[in-house]
């Protein structure tokens, strides 16, 4: 047995190694990067016993470097080759392919070949952080995965585009899972300050007696146990702060946070020297900034402090235009990120998903289609696959226009009522204050008639 190899240079250039029979089919491989199985979606022992042909889109028996040289027993060396893989992203490798002969009959081949990463691919390498430049400064997102084609989501790109420029604070304000933190990052990776950090906080998140000491710091000794420590004012010099839920700050931190937006100046827990900063402060809230002051959870002045800029992100239910685009994002961010492979959605579950209400907005989607993925046994997402809750959702709806038969006027007035209380209770995840203001009711009101029709 021989292996031709006078044409072959350098086998230093070559990362991996594969060996077929005269067939076709795998009977060895060494791979230098395991990712290239990922992209290619086998696991190690699965890839043994295939043919070369199976595992790409677009390889044939008339296209692959190894069918032609088990045909005519002629090496090929260097030879670039662009691959499909199963998700449709491109793989593109160098090969160089010789025959195995024993007593001049050709038993097999071996492939030398090296593999690039390409720009729909890169993400193997890092799943997470797409933008690898930006994830130096901790953010994973850029304008560019701020994903619509909704008027009023292109005219706030735009409005990010232009305040980017400037320092002003900026205040966002949207319901849970709308995207804040995605539009603060692109705020911040569109700036002058995308080299300092972005550096964020929950402030509800943190209990109320730690909340001071982590947004100013302490000095050694100020307290008991305390040690010489930064606040996240200081962590973020350079760069962004941003604070979401800022109502949850009790009015003495909302003071002194005042202090230090406008004076550009904090002092540690226990010290007695100023610390100057140079940040941008971005906040957000998922309460309108109008009902907190009214209501008194937000002071009047640390809001037009903040809210220099208002940024007010719409629900998914004001742009259901967005759902398919949103669905064919997410879909392709989760055949790269899961080994499950999916092509699209059935028709039936786009309708189910533009009719249902989407209390949880962009995240509650994203989290449907990956629960889609999990329960998924075809390359389609069936009703079968989403979640429970809005299968029975679309049923109801379905339901409603058929459910006439009431005996009067007014049991029809009262049940078309409950139904748009339960619609804005689940929109506004059950805050009264802000249900009661969609409704054009005082909130007694609405309290009232939550008790009358037991809807609590």
């Amino acid at each position: 047995m021989n292996i031709n190899l006078k044409d072959f240079q350098q086998l230093t250039d070559f990362d991996n190694v594969l060996v077929v029979d005269e067939h076709g089919i795998i009977i060895f491989n060494d791979l230098a990067d395991l990712n290239v199985l990922k992209e290619i979606g086998l696991r190690p022992e699965e890839f043994m016993g295939k043919h070369v042909t199976s595992l790409y889109k677009n390889l044939s028996h008339e296209n692959s470097t190894i069918m032609n040289v088990l045909k005519n027993g002629k090496a090929v060396c260097n030879v670039k080759q662009e691959l499909v893989i199963k998700n449709g992203n491109p793989l593109v490798t160098i090969n160089s392919t010789y025959p195995i002969i024993n007593n001049d009959k050709i038993i097999g081949a071996i492939e030398f070949s090296k593999h690039f990463y390409t720009k729909e691919n890169i993400h193997s390498l890092d799943k997470f952080a797409s933008h690898k430049v930006y994830r130096r400064n901790n953010t994973i997102y850029t304008i560019d995965d701020v994903i619509s084609v909704n008027p009023k989501m292109e005219a706030i790109k735009n409005k990010i585009k232009k305040i980017s420029k400037t320092n002003s604070t900026v205040l966002i304000n949207g319901k849970t899972g709308t995207g804040k933190e995605m539009v603060a990052q692109s705020i911040h990776n569109l700036s002058e300050r995308y080299g300092g950090p972005f550096i964020s906080l929950n402030c509800g998140a943190v209990p109320p007696n730690l909340l001071e000491s982590t947004l100013f710091g302490t000095v050694k000794g100020s307290f008991t146990g305390a040690v010489a420590m930064q606040g996240l004012f200081e962590q973020a010099e350079g760069g962004t702060l941003f604070l979401d839920e800022i109502n949850s700050l009790d009015f003495y931190l909302q003071v002194k946070l005042l202090k230090a937006i406008e004076e550009k100046v904090i002092r540690r827990i226990g010290g007695d020297k100023n610390i100057r900063v140079d940040i941008r402060v971005i906040s957000a809230t998922n309460e309108d900034p109008d009902v907190l002051v009214a209501e008194k959870r937000l002071r009047e002045d640390l809001f037009y402090r903040l809210g220099v800029i208002q940024i007010d992100l719409p629900t998914l239910t004001e742009r259901k235009e967005d759902i398919v685009k949103l669905l064919e994002y997410f879909i392709d961010f989760y055949n790269n990120n899961m080994n499950i492979y999916i092509e699209g959605c059935q028709p039936e579950v786009i309708d189910c998903f533009k009719r249902y209400s989407w209390p949880g907005n962009i995240r509650e989607l994203k989290n449907a289609v990956e629960t889609a993925y999990n329960n998924a046994s075809t390359d389609q997402i069936t009703m079968e696959d989403i979640p429970k809750r809005m299968r029975e959702y679309q049923q109801s709806t379905l339901s409603e226009s058929e459910d006439t038969d009431f005996h009067s006027l007014k049991e029809a007035v009262e049940n078309y009522e409950k139904k748009m209380i339960l619609k804005e209770l689940t929109n506004t995840n059950g805050k009264l204050t802000e249900a009661a203001k969609r409704l054009g009711l005082s909130k007694q009101l609405l309290k009232y008639k939550i008790d009358k029709y037991q809807l609590a």
